[in-house]
């Protein structure tokens, strides 16, 4: 039994539907078979890990007054000394 309940959990039971060009269809296929995947597979993990992405990215978070202006504070000071990134930035990037 416990079995059959685990595999009802990975049921898609949702219908998505969009329209596309021709091309973007096209470009979403190739993408698709370079990774092994089906165009509804590449596609939900492509929009999902966009979707967290976006999510995490408006994180709202509050503090009290006093905690604040602490918060603030340490937000002002110029940043540490750090030689790691420093040589990370002078750095040439891969594909230069």
């Amino acid at each position: 039994m416990q079995q059959t309940t685990t595999q009802n959990h990975n049921i898609r039971n949702i219908t998505i539907n969009i329209r596309a060009k021709e091309q973007q269809r096209d470009l979403i296929d190739r993408a698709a078979q370079l990774l092994g995947k089906n165009r509804s597979d590449f596609m939900l993990e492509t929009v999902c890990k966009q979707a967290e992405s976006v999510l995490l990215e408006q994180c709202y978070f509050t503090l009290a007054e006093d905690n604040f202006e602490k918060f603030n504070q340490l937000l002002d000071q110029p940043p540490k000394e750090n030689s790691a990134l420093k040589k990370l930035l002078n750095s040439k990037s891969p594909w230069e």
